[in-house]
């Protein structure tokens, strides 16, 4: 077996062309035996200064904004962490997570209050209240569900007043 001059990979005698770079071996004329493997790279110095790293991002901006929704920790991250402060997509689904995780707060107690009050009225207000929860319980399921998807998709969906207000900050 001999090997390739250039990437070093074992390939059969007489073969014209490297199977994994695809360049000329040369040894399809020659008759000679394997060739040896090419040499070792040489060590890095570390006396010697090196590049400057740019600092890529783990994770696809749009994963990254989808993680944003799965509670506020992840945006919060986001919201301190470098490249991903950087990134207006990122930032933008980190605040609207963080905007929309208050509304959603705001609206829990108000329906907190609207069951206690239906709770008075005996038989109706105990119905309403029963159906009331699973029904909100859902429509935040499906707006989460709405908001993951849109981030991976990598679009910038923006709710009525929260995504303004999301997008703003974004872009400050």
């Amino acid at each position: 077996m001999a090997f390739c001059p250039n990437c070093g990979t074992q390939i059969a005698d007489n073969t014209a062309f490297c199977p994994k770079c695809g360049k000329a071996t040369g040894q399809a004329s020659s008759g000679a035996s394997a060739a040896a493997p090419p040499p070792p790279a040489p060590e890095a110095s570390y006396s010697a200064p090196a590049a400057p790293v740019v600092a890529a991002a783990p994770l696809a901006e749009n994963v990254a904004g989808m993680l944003a929704y799965f509670t506020i920790i992840p945006a919060i991250i986001f919201l301190l962490v470098e490249p991903y402060n950087r990134n207006k997509f990122v930032r933008f689904h980190s605040f609207q997570c963080l905007f929309v995780a208050v509304a959603l707060v705001v609206i829990d107690v108000v329906l907190m209050i609207l069951a206690a009050i239906l709770h008075i009225i005996p038989v109706i207000g105990w119905m309403v209240t029963a159906a009331l929860w699973p029904i909100y319980s859902l429509a935040v399921l499906l707006l989460w569900v709405l908001l993951v998807i849109k981030a991976y998709q990598h679009q910038v969906y923006k709710l009525p007043i929260i995504g303004d207000l999301a997008e703003k900050q974004a872009n400050a």
